[in-house]
This record gives C-alpha cells, structure tokens and sequence, in this order.
C-alpha cells in the first residue's frame, strides 16, 4: 500500500490537535461567574434638575452657543420677542413639535409683526427648501433631548421637526424644557433605543455649526447655524 497523501496527514494531526485541545477544555474544572462588584453612580447622573441645567448652561456657552433662561412659557415667549427684535429677524421657520406647541408661534408671531412659516404652509419639499435657505431669518425648534456634559441638543427628526429648521437658517434658536436635560450621552442613546422603530434621523448639535481648514483654521456656519440661541424653559 502506498503512503497518505501529505495533506491528509497534516490533516489528522490537526484535528488529533483539536480533539485534545477540546477534551481539555471540558475536562477543566468549572468556575463560577464572578459576581459583579457595586458600582457607584457616575457623579453627573446623581445631580439635582438645577445642577443638570446649569452645567448644560456652562457647557453650551463654552461652545459660543448663548443661553436665556425662561421662568415658564409666557417668559420664554418674552424672551424670544427681545431676541427676535434685538436680531431685526422678520420671518422665522419654525417645528411643529410639542415643545414649541403650546407656544402658539404663529399667533406670536402676528403680536409682534414677525412672519412665522412651517414646513406644511408649503405645497412641495422645493418651496419649503426656498425658504428655509434663503427666506428665513432663524429657525425655531424645541428639543427632544440637552446633554448636560457637554452642552448638546438632541433632535430626533420626523414630520414635526424637519431636519432643514435646525441646520438651514444662519440663526437656530432652541426651546429647551429643563426637564429634557439629562446628565450624559448615555442617557440618551438608552432612551431613544430602548424600543423599536428606531428613529430614522437623531442628531446632535453641541454650539454653531464650525468646520476648519487644513491650516486648522476654524469657520463658523459652514456647514449649518453661525449662531445657535437657547431659551431653557423652567
């Protein structure tokens, strides 16, 4: 009889090898899964509402973003007529979201003679995109979510908050109800992905938007707002 060929020879040595290897492994004496030490909760989770907004304050500024504070609904409808007119803004685009709707903007908006448009004035998606670009003066959104470590909005975007209100206009001005302020990034990717559907687009804005050239120069409004206002509400 003839020899095996050399490849099934190295063939049986290995798997010989595997064999071995695997009634070891099982022969091995079986260890308990250690149990999970305690662990403390991160400090900026364990934060009162007034600590959680004032970081959210002090960050966002770091970030050349302004912040206004709003004792309630009547006093941010205050404060963003003073914005709107120290800006000479005389239109806005703005969200149909439940922050901003128990603001009633467009009947605000008539008060004080300011044009106030949303997405569904608009017969097709090219007038909308007209305006938001070039008709507008800011945008005005609410917030589904603030970050307070690191001064960032969170926007999940769908038929009551356009994508275009809060990147198009040079101006995006944010409604943000201090209890949609949360501690970190952790709480909000627990929140928004815990159940399914999945929102389609979530995005996060922390300051105006900025870019940088090769030289690492920074430009500001590039790419979206030059300039982003929030009115905490609360």
């Amino acid at each position: 009889m003839g020899k095996d060929p050399e490849h099934l020879v190295k063939g049986r040595i290995l798997l010989s090898a595997r064999n071995e290897i695997l009634e070891r492994l099982k022969a091995a004496p079986k260890k308990e899964i250690p149990v999970r030490p305690f662990m403390p909760p991160l400090k900026e989770v364990a934060v009162g509402r007034d600590e959680l907004a004032d970081r959210f304050a002090e960050m966002f500024t770091a970030e050349t973003g302004i912040v206004y504070r709003a004792k309630n609904n009547d006093h941010a409808l205050e404060t963003l007529t003073g914005i709107v007119k120290r800006e000479g803004l005389k239109s806005v685009m703005v969200s149909t979201d439940e922050v901003l709707a128990p603001l009633n903007l467009p009947a605000w908006g008539i008060k004080i003679d300011v044009k106030v448009m949303s997405p569904g004035d608009f017969k097709g998606r090219d007038d909308f995109k007209d305006a938001v670009f070039d008709g507008v003066g800011a945008g005005i959104t609410g917030v589904d979510f603030a970050v307070a470590e690191s001064g960032t909005l969170g926007l999940i975007h769908d038929r009551d908050q356009a994508r275009l209100i809060s990147l198009a206009p040079i101006l995006h001005i944010a409604i943000v109800p201090v209890e949609r302020i949360v501690p970190v990034y952790e709480s909000v990717v627990a929140s928004v992905f815990e159940k399914e559907p999945f929102p389609s687009q979530f995005v996060f804005i922390t300051g105006p938007s900025m870019t940088g050239d090769i030289r690492g120069h920074l430009f500001k409004g590039m790419h979206g707002p030059r300039r982003v206002i929030v009115i905490l509400v609360g």
